[in-house]
């Protein structure tokens, strides 16, 4: 396993918990469901994916080849953080919740879950196309003699 490159990954981690947290907040402005709270939670669950990758992918453009469960747990620590910082202080307790309440809701590590898995996912199949696009660059190579 390669070393965790912490200044990448602080980075990757902010940009999935800027899409997240605008996906959340935006899912507010379009009513559809009766509970906008469960709204909100369903529409992060689904955002939370491609926010994840894409943090991921910021991340492994710049040719680390970081375990993806290590890559998607330190994201998710900073996620953690600035949800402790940013988002409970200004959008939780302002409404009549806790940090307590947030962190201790089984939903917030549920989608911690499927951040993590998500991250790992991307990693997985990078390393996967990688593996494929060499594989077939060495049978070209090898038929060009």
């Amino acid at each position: 396993m390669k070393n965790l490159n912490v200044k990448s990954a602080s980075i990757a981690g902010v940009i999935a918990y800027i899409l997240g947290v605008s996906a959340f907040l935006g899912s507010f402005f379009v009513p559809v469901m009766s509970n906008p709270e469960a709204q909100a939670n369903l529409v992060l669950s689904i955002a939370i994916i491609p926010a994840a990758m894409l943090g991921a992918r910021f991340y492994y453009r710049r040719k680390f080849e970081t375990n993806g469960f290590l890559l998607g747990a330190f994201m998710f620590l900073v996620v953690i953080a600035l949800d402790a910082m940013i988002t409970v202080p200004l959008f939780v307790i302002p409404a009549g919740g806790s940090h307590l309440e947030f962190f201790t809701d089984p939903g917030f590590w549920l989608i911690g879950l499927e951040y993590v898995l998500a991250v790992a996912i991307y990693w997985r199949l990078q390393k996967v196309t990688k593996n494929r696009m060499a594989s077939r660059k060495l049978n070209s190579d090898a038929g060009s003699h």
